[in-house]
């Protein structure tokens, strides 16, 4: 078998004749035209952030500053009192996730997500006191019901995370340290 012929070269062709390219701008100045346009943005987008800084600053953290319109923009909420500031709008309780270890580990075994339950702290009852049971949440969303470690280790009850406003988070777990907790269903 003989090698493979090699490829014959086109044959020379002249190159043709044609002026200077000029590009519009000038000498290496193509990108000033959009490093102008980013300026300019920047500055829009600078100048937008500190009218906003201004008005924050104004108004304070706590949006109590003056607005036009008076106490009286606020709507029902508002003073009628001059240079007082109007009261802010209650926003709902922010929801927690809250560990609560309950006395009864059989009643948890009753409990799935999704579950509406109130927890109830059983105080130690003395002569003349009653009861001494106190709800300490009422209709808390049951968000997981963790598998206890063993079948027979429910002497310590077992553990149920709710989802409760953060100052009955807080009551919840002071109470679990001085009374054992009870859940009923809603």
């Amino acid at each position: 078998m003989s090698p493979p012929a090699p490829f014959a070269a086109p044959p020379n062709r002249a190159v043709p004749a044609f002026g200077p390219l000029r590009v519009r701008g000038g000498g290496g100045g193509g990108g000033r035209r959009l490093r102008q346009v980013v300026w300019r943005q920047r500055r829009a987008l600078a100048a937008g952030l500190a009218l906003t800084a201004a008005v924050l600053g104004a108004t304070g953290p706590g949006g109590g500053g003056t607005v036009p319109g008076g106490p009286a923009a606020y709507g029902a909420g508002a003073r009628s009192g001059a240079g007082e500031v109007p009261e802010r709008a209650r926003r709902p309780a922010r929801q927690v996730s809250a560990p609560v270890r309950i006395a009864d580990a059989g009643a948890v075994r009753l409990l799935r997500p999704g579950d509406h339950v109130d927890v109830i702290a059983a105080g130690r009852a003395g002569p003349g006191s009653g009861t001494g049971a106190r709800v300490l949440a009422k209709g808390a969303l049951v968000r997981e019901v963790p598998p206890s470690p063993a079948e027979g280790g429910t002497q310590d009850g077992a553990l149920i995370v709710l989802s409760v406003p953060r100052d009955t988070a807080t009551a919840l777990a002071g109470a679990a340290v001085s009374s054992p907790l009870a859940v009923t269903l809603c």
